[in-house]
C-alpha cells in the first residue's frame, strides 16, 4: 500500500465502493421483498440477522484498515529513522 495514490488509483477506489454499496443496498431490496410477500412473517429475525452479519462485517473490515495504518507507521517510522542516521541527526 503508498501512502501517495494517483488520481486513477483513488477513482477506481470510488467506482469499487459504489459497485459494494449497490449490490448490498440490491440484496436487501430483495430480502425484504421476499419477507414481505409472506403473509404474518414478520421482518425482524432476518433483520437482526443482517444486523449482526453486517456488524461482523464491519468489524471485520475495521480490523483489516487498523493493521494496514499500524503497518504503514511502522515503515514510516523506520523511513524516518533511516534518514536521520543518513544526515547524522
Amino acid at each position: 500500500m503508498r501512502l501517495v495514490r494517483g488520481r486513477r488509483r483513488r477513482q477506481a477506489e470510488v467506482v469499487a465502493a459504489a459497485v459494494i454499496g449497490a449490490a448490498v443496498v440490491a440484496g436487501l431490496v430483495y430480502l425484504v421483498t421476499q419477507r414481505s410477500g409472506r403473509r404474518g412473517s414478520s421482518l425482524a429475525p432476518t433483520m437482526r440477522r443482517l444486523r449482526r452479519n453486517v456488524a461482523d462485517y464491519v468489524g471485520s473490515a475495521r480490523e483489516a484498515i487498523d493493521d494496514a495504518v499500524e503497518s504503514e507507521l511502522k515503515d514510516l517510522r523506520r523511513s524516518i529513522r533511516r534518514q536521520r542516521k543518513r544526515f547524522g541527526v
